[in-house]
């Protein structure tokens, strides 16, 4: 079964260098979907280089996919970090969603459940103890009803590009006389 027939259990595969030029177009579609502006440019080009160099190459990155009648009707791109072993993170590992999205006419058939979950057991299967993702509202429910919660983590991001947003004071070292 490759996902086309509307099943309840639509069968996600992993995805090949091949479906990269798919994968930024349904990255696009997140994006737009997300109410941010569509911006095509250098990212497409350097995301479907990067898609293509490490699918199925590079251990940190995986994407599962189901297939449409031309091109794809969904996919769930993920990736895993590594810092240093930390009480709730023992193996340093972490896993973050980068994106799921399904195509407007696949919606509501399970699609976007079904590459998740094979993105979730990818995870689990290399020792990840944490997966993060940001969600839209709408799709809440189904990674609330996939275990996740929310979490009591601020977070925070610096983008040098941006210009600080505030003024940070550092203190002045000044050496003790003796």
């Amino acid at each position: 079964m490759n996902g086309l027939a509307q099943t309840s259990h639509p069968t996600a595969r992993p995805a090949t260098p091949d479906d990269a030029p798919e994968l930024v177009r349904l990255r696009m579609l997140m994006f737009s979907t997300l109410d941010r502006i569509q911006r095509p440019g250098p990212w497409q080009a350097a995301c479907e280089a990067e898609l293509r160099e490490r699918l199925g190459q590079d251990p940190t990155l995986a994407a599962y996919v189901i297939d449409a009648s031309h091109g794809l009707a969904a996919s769930a791109i993920g990736t895993i970090t590594r810092s240093l072993p930390a009480p709730g993170n023992p193996s340093g590992l972490s896993g973050y969603i980068q994106s799921v999205v399904t195509e407007p006419a696949y919606r509501r058939r399970g699609y976007a459940r079904a590459t998740t979950q094979e993105l979730l057991a990818w995870f689990n299967q290399r020792g990840c103890c944490r997966v993060e993702l940001h969600a839209s509202p709408a799709a809440e429910p189904l990674y609330r009803s996939l275990g996740f919660i929310d979490s009591p983590d601020v977070a925070m991001i610096w983008r040098p590009n941006e210009g600080l947003r505030t003024r940070l004071v550092l203190p002045t070292f000044t050496p003790h006389s003796r």
